[in-house]
């Protein structure tokens, strides 16, 4: 699966089949924050949620950012990932 990052408008998002899945996020004050996840239903249960918000989280790390979850998807995410939250 290819995910691509659009910086400008600062989400990551995948087309498969057709149909886009994203995760949007904001950077404020050193964090990344993830504030929206959407996978549509024809594409929901592929684990592409997961990794979406695995690839923002591993921007956030190379950019020297710390991670932060509005979204409730990517809060439960980090809570299953502590290697990510620090």
């Amino acid at each position: 699966m290819q995910i691509y990052h659009d910086n400008a408008n600062s989400r990551a998002f995948v087309e498969i089949e057709g149909v886009e899945a994203e995760v949007e996020y904001r950077l404020a004050d050193g964090y990344l924050d993830i504030t929206h996840t959407f996978v549509p239903s024809p594409l929901e249960g592929r684990g592409i949620a997961s990794q979406l918000v695995k690839f923002a989280y591993d921007y956030a790390r190379n950019e020297g950012l710390k991670p932060r979850a509005t979204c409730p998807y990517a809060k439960t995410w980090l809570d299953k990932h502590p290697e990510y939250k620090g």
